[in-house]
C-alpha cells in the first residue's frame, strides 16, 4: 500500500511538472508582452498626467486601470499623476466627465473603475459614492418618464443620439458592480432588462420584434430608437449579432447574477462556440478589434471558462491562443493600434490600454 501511494504521488508530481513546463513559454511570453506595453504607456503619458487628453478623461482612466490591473500600485508615479488628472473632471453632480461632454456615462463609468482600483485606503470613497448616484440618475427609467415597455428602459447611452446601447450599459453595469451593487440592486435589475432585449433570443425577457427575426443567441448594439446593429440587418429586418456585443452582453448578464443554466447564457455560449475567432471581431472584421479582445477576455474570465470548443470539435485554450495573438500584433515599441480607425482604435494609447487589460484577464 505504501509503495502504491508513493507511486501515485510521484506520478502526480510528474504530471504537474510536465503541465507547468508546458505553461512556462506562455507565461514568459505573457510577461514579456505585458512589460513592453507598460513601458510604452508610461513613456507616452503627457506631463499633466493624461493620455490622449483631447478625448477627455476616458482614455486616461482606461490607461490607469490597465496599469493597475497589471500590478502598478496607486503610489506608482505614473498612476498618481494620472489620478490627479482624472480628479480634475469630477463634477458637482458626482459625474466624472468634461463639463460639456456628450459621453457622461462612458467617461464616468471608466472613471469609477479606475478610482475603485486605486481606492485601497478609502480616499476616493466620497467620489465613488457620488458617481454611483450620478450613473443611476443617467439610467433610462421612470425618472425620465420611461416605462418598462420602452425598449430603452434600464439602459445607459451617450452621444448626440442620447439613446441607450449595450456598450454603454455594459460599462455602467461594471462600474455599478465595482461600487458595490449586486444582482438585487434595482439599477442592475433594470439594466439586465435592457441587456436581455439586446439579445437575438425571444423569451419572457425579450419580446421585441427583433428577437424572432434572427434567433441565434448573439447580441447587437441596441433595440432602442428603431434598433441598431453595427453589423447591419438581416434580409427580414432582424439585427445581426456580432462578437464584441455578444461578449459584452454575456459579461453583463454574469455581473447581473444570471447563471450558466439560464437559457440566455446558454444561447450566448452556443453563439460564442460557433463563432470562436481571434483573427477578427466576428461580424465586423477588424472594426473594434481590440475592444473585442478586451470584452472577449473579460467575459470568459468572469464566467470561469478555460476552454471553448469550436464547431470542428477542437477545444481551444483561449488564454494561450489570445496571448500568442497579442504577441504577434504588438508593435516594436510595445504599443498596439488598429489600422481600422473606427471607434478611435487608431489611438495607440487607447488600444494599448485595451490590450493590457486583455492580457491581465489572461492570467
Amino acid at each position: 500500500m505504501y509503495r502504491q501511494i508513493c507511486a501515485t504521488l510521484i506520478l502526480g508530481l510528474l504530471i504537474s511538472a510536465t503541465a507547468n513546463a508546458a505553461d512556462r513559454p506562455t507565461s514568459a511570453k505573457l510577461n514579456q508582452v505585458t512589460a513592453k506595453s507598460i513601458q510604452y504607456l508610461k513613456a507616452s503619458q503627457s506631463s499633466d498626467g493624461s493620455w490622449s487628453s483631447a478625448n477627455g478623461p476616458a482614455v486616461t482612466a482606461l490607461c490607469l486601470s490597465a496599469l493597475m490591473e497589471n500590478g502598478a500600485p496607486a503610489s506608482d508615479p505614473s498612476v498618481a499623476r494620472g489620478l490627479k488628472y482624472v480628479l480634475r473632471f469630477v463634477q458637482p453632480t458626482g459625474g466624472i466627465h468634461h463639463p460639456q461632454s456628450l459621453y457622461r456615462n462612458y467617461e464616468t463609468s471608466l472613471g469609477v473603475l479606475c478610482l475603485v482600483k486605486a481606492n485601497t485606503d478609502g480616499r476616493f470613497d466620497k467620489h465613488v459614492k457620488k458617481a454611483d448616484k450620478f450613473l443611476k440618475g443617467l439610467q433610462w427609467d421612470e425618472d425620465e418618464s420611461i416605462d418598462r415597455a420602452n425598449p430603452g428602459y434600464g439602459g445607459g447611452g451617450y452621444g448626440k443620439h442620447k439613446r441607450p446601447d449595450l456598450s454603454n450599459t455594459g460599462f455602467m453595469i461594471e462600474a455599478l458592480t465595482a461600487t458595490g451593487n449586486d444582482k438585487d440592486s434595482e439599477a442592475i435589475k433594470k439594466a439586465l432588462l435592457f441587456v436581455s432585449r439586446c439579445q437575438n433570443l425571444e423569451s419572457e425577457h425579450n419580446t421585441t420584434p427583433f428577437a424572432p427575426k434572427n434567433p441565434n443567441g448573439g447580441f447587437y448594439y441596441t433595440p432602442a430608437a428603431g434598433g441598431t446593429s453595427q453589423a447591419g440587418k438581416t434580409p427580414n429586418g432582424g439585427l445581426r449579432s456580432y462578437g464584441s456585443m455578444t461578449y459584452q452582453g454575456l459579461k453583463s448578464m454574469i455581473y447581473a447574477g444570471v447563471g450558466p443554466e439560464d437559457p440566455r447564457v446558454k444561447a450566448a455560449t452556443e453563439w460564442i462556440e460557433k463563432n470562436y475567432n481571434l483573427k477578427m471581431n466576428p461580424g465586423l472584421g477588424d472594426a473594434g478589434l481590440y475592444y473585442y479582445y478586451h470584452t472577449f477576455a473579460k467575459a470568459l474570465k468572469v464566467m470561469g471558462v478555460d476552454k471553448i470548443k469550436s464547431p470542428d470539435g477542437v477545444e481551444h485554450d483561449w488564454r494561450a491562443e489570445l496571448i500568442a495573438e497579442m504577441a504577434k500584433r504588438q508593435r516594436a515599441d510595445g504599443s498596439y493600434a488598429n489600422s481600422n480607425e473606427r471607434w478611435l482604435e487608431s489611438d495607440a494609447n487607447l488600444v494599448t490600454a485595451y490590450s493590457l487589460l486583455t492580457l491581465a484577464h489572461c492570467r
